[in-house]
Formats: C-alpha cells, structure tokens, sequence
C-alpha cells in the first residue's frame, strides 16, 4: 500500500508538472531577478548616459536605493527638487536645500546632473496663481525665476527641461497660467532667458507621448522647428517615454527617429514600461510579462543607439525600483514598470538594456 501510494504520488507529480508547464508560471517580483556579472553595471556598459530620476528622501534614507544610484547611473534628475513649486515656494523665497543636496551628491559621485524642470503648467505655486500685473510684470516674473535657478546652477547642472509639457492630446498649446498671461512666447522667452544664465547648459524641450501617436507627436515637432526656424537657443528634445509594453515598435521607432530627424540632441527622459495598464487589481508579475518587458527595453535600446552618436543625450529612467515607481500611486495598481525589483535586484528588463546596444 505504501509503494502504491508513492507511485501514484509521483506519477501525480510528473503528469501535474507538465500540466502546469504548459501554463506561465507566476512568481513574486523577487524570485524573478536574474543573475549578471556583478563588474558589469549599466553606466560602464552603455555607449551614453544612462540615468535615473532620484528621489532625495530615498538617497538618504535608503541604503540600497543609494547604493544601486551610485552604481549604475552616471547622469541623474532631480525627481521633485527642482520644480517651480518646491524651488520658489512664495515670491521672495527661494529654497535650495533640497536641489543643492542632489547637486552636492552628483559632484561627490561623479554623476552628471540634468535639471528638471524650470516652467512646467502643472501646480504652480498659489503665489503665481494668484499673482497680479500687467504683461511686463509676468514677463519678469518668469525671466527672474529661471535665471535665478539656472544661474545658481551655472557649471552644475549640465541641462535643462525649460519648458515641460506645453502640448496638449489634441496637438494644440495646452492651457496654464503662462498661455494666459503671456501667450504662446512664454515658451520662447523660457528658452532665450535660461541661455542668457547658462550659454554653455543645454536647453531642451520636454514632453510625453511621441510614441502614442501623430497627433500630438506632430504637434511636438512643429513646435521644435518654429523654435529652430526663429533661432530660439534649443538643443533638445526630451521624450518622456513612460510607455507600457503593448506599445507598437513601429509607434516606438516613429518617436525616436522623428525626434532625431530635428538635429537636436535626443533624451529619453522619464523611461518605464507599465507591465499593468488595463489595472489588474490581483495581478501578479509573472515570467512571461518579465520577458515581455526585457524585450521592450531592448528595442527602445537598440532603436536609440542606432541614431546618430552626436545626438545621443542618453536614456533615464524615471526613478529606480518597482517600488519607487509613481505608476502605483497615480493608478492604485500593481505595476512593475523598472529595471530593478522592489529590493533593487535586477530584473530581465536590466538585461534588455544591455542586449539593445550589442
């Protein structure tokens, strides 16, 4: 009986384990980091700047946060720390502390710094909403805060977000409070006033959605080459590319070639691939989606590193870790959109980026 029930045990175990092949196995995010050369790291590996967006409160208080930023990245970007907001909370206050941290411990890691962003339509602080003069007035306001900022950050900070995200879905120039009082030269003016403070910054345009489609992708490259056209200090164009697996190659390659097809240098700016964006409340990060995503990032990879070297700003991913990702907050949904797990390990997804410039 006991020989019976130990055959049958196994052969349970053999014919359950080809049923269960057949299936995509599913682990939890950590069971899914893949071994690599621990000599080999992204920024030693890659032929451009490789970066991540940072969050401070993490470079502080995190040791493993910290640890895989001073490895693996060579270029970094203020997550927060530079934004209007958070730089010139009331109109004769400046506060640095935070920007000057990141700056500090980019020059100590020797670590490029990209700032980011200087005008941006989104949360202004309530001082500028409510702010009172005439088209002169808001003129200074604006050319006084960015030349404020960038001059402080003179021979610091390498480049610049000047204006983010002024183009809305429909490809028109998107609402905010620098449309209303200055009309569509606030963006013009931003460029020309932050290359008075910094001659030698590089100065870029930052927007998302280059790979969603035409419309607003056409929009973008309008803008750009008006700028061009007039003589307007531009030196790059920024492509967001918060992107999402089902995303077409073909939509892919179109944002990326296009946006080298200006001349200008090209950063691929906030870089993460959502692995969840139809919102699978239970959903779980299984190999098959882990490998989905490698094959993502290799593409966006290798499409980028077969433009033009002089152009090639680099890639930055937008923050470090699963668990650092803003997905999962913004979309109260699981979502694995980094190259590094939720204990910083590395994923597939970390090989991809390598296999894209082999």
């Amino acid at each position: 009986m006991k020989m019976h029930s130990l055959l049958l045990l196994a052969l349970g175990l053999i014919f359950g384990g080809c049923l269960k092949g057949q299936e995509d196995p599913v682990f939890p995010s950590p069971e899914l980091t893949i071994p690599i050369d621990e000599s080999v790291t992204l920024q030693k590996a890659l032929p451009f700047k490789f970066g991540a967006a940072v969050n401070n409160g993490l470079l502080r208080s995190k040791a493993a946060y910290r640890d895989v930023v001073i490895k693996e990245f060579n270029s970094l970007t203020a997550e927060n720390a530079m934004k209007f907001s958070q730089l010139h909370p009331s109109e004769n206050t400046y506060t640095w502390t935070e920007a000057d941290y990141l700056v500090d411990f980019a020059q100590q890691n020797g670590k490029r710094v990209h700032g980011h962003t200087l005008i941006w339509y989104k949360n202004p602080p309530n001082w500028v909403l409510n702010y009172q003069g005439d088209a002169a007035a808001w003129d200074k306001l604006l050319k006084d805060h960015i030349q404020t900022v960038v001059t402080r950050y003179k021979g610091k900070v390498t480049s610049w977000d000047v204006v983010n995200e002024a183009v809305a879905e429909n490809g028109t120039l998107r609402d905010c409070i620098w449309l209303q009082k200055l009309g569509p030269e606030y963006i013009d003016k931003s460029f020309i006033y932050a290359h008075q403070a910094d001659p030698d910054a590089l100065l870029f345009y930052n927007d998302y959605g280059h790979e969603f489609g035409p419309t607003k992708r056409t929009a973008i490259l309008n803008l750009i080459a008006g700028m061009q056209q007039k003589g307007i200090p531009i030196h790059g164009i920024g492509m967001q590319m918060h992107t999402r697996y089902t995303q077409s190659n073909a939509n892919i390659a179109a944002a990326i070639n296009t946006a080298a097809a200006t001349g200008l240098k090209v950063h691929i700016a906030e870089l993460d691939i959502a692995m969840n964006p139809d919102n699978i409340q239970d959903l779980t990060y299984s190999a098959g989606l882990a490998e989905q995503q490698k094959a993502k990032y290799e593409y966006i990879v290798r499409t980028y590193n077969a433009i033009p070297k002089n152009q090639q700003f680099g890639i930055t991913t937008w923050n470090v870790g699963d668990a650092d990702t803003w997905i999962r907050g913004e979309y109260s949904r699981p979502d694995w959109p980094l190259p590094f797990d939720d204990n910083y390990k590395r994923k597939a997804a970390y090989q991809g980026i390598l296999d894209g410039v082999k």
